[in-house]
């Protein structure tokens, strides 16, 4: 009964942290209201203090699954924002956005693009960082970058809608220093653009190495890449 009760109380605050209960404009959907503090609380205590979840099973980038279980400042801020039901005020999302700053690390040489073909292979990869039964071997393939789960990139395959499209995306927007600079912040971490956004902050969190944002970036921008065909 308590493992059911736990599964319960946790889904429901993970599913309203992630946005999946709430709209556009930040309200609630389907009339649903935000979880009370008693509610949190107890989907926390049932968490970690009643090892709701295996919190002890390493993870691929060290640490335990408690680690990954434990919310960072700006993951705490979004939540809270999230299940306030309301849209981000200014004051929070300029903290957001300089804790995201703060977070970006630019590479030595400037930003440069990569290997296209090889961030095609990422940015249609969704391997990597995943546990339980069969957890992925890093050491025999390298983390994808998972674009296409809610991106639109090259024709030749279908991808996501949950994001804007990709498409052309060199070829539109062209390749001055500032472009790139976008574009290397979104996938770093994009909250420094839009903050509390649900896109993964693939640099700030180690998902993805400087090599493999620049090969992404190829993907994106080089003439040469089926997205820019």
């Amino acid at each position: 009964m308590r493992k059911n009760i736990t599964i319960a109380a946790v889904v429901a605050l993970a599913m309203t942290t992630a946005g999946c209960t709430t709209t556009g404009d930040g309200g609630m959907s389907g009339g649903m209201k935000p979880p009370s503090a008693e509610a949190r609380a107890l989907a926390e205590k049932l968490t970690f203090a009643e090892n709701g979840f295996v919190q002890e099973q390493p993870m691929q980038e060290g640490g335990t699954g408690r680690d990954r279980l434990t919310q960072d400042e700006t993951q705490k801020i979004c939540t809270d924002v999230a299940l306030s039901g309301k849209p981000i005020d200014d004051a929070t999302a300029s903290k957001v956005r300089a804790l995201a700053k703060a977070s970006i690390k630019y590479p030595a040489g400037g930003i440069k693009l990569g290997d296209w073909e090889k961030g095609r292979v990422l940015a249609w990869s969704g391997f990597g960082f995943r546990t339980a039964h069969k957890p992925d071997n890093h050491k025999k393939r390298e983390p994808g970058a998972t674009c296409y789960n809610c991106h639109q990139l090259a024709t030749d395959r279908t991808g996501g809608t949950i994001g804007p499209s990709l498409t052309n995306y060199g070829k539109i927007r062209g390749s001055s220093d500032e472009i790139l600079k976008y574009a290397y912040d979104m996938i770093y971490n994009p909250n420094v653009t839009f903050p509390c956004t649900n896109m993964p902050r693939f640099g700030a969190n180690g998902v993805l190495t400087e090599q493999q944002i620049a090969d992404v970036m190829a993907y994106l921008f080089d003439p040469k890449s089926l997205v820019n065909k």
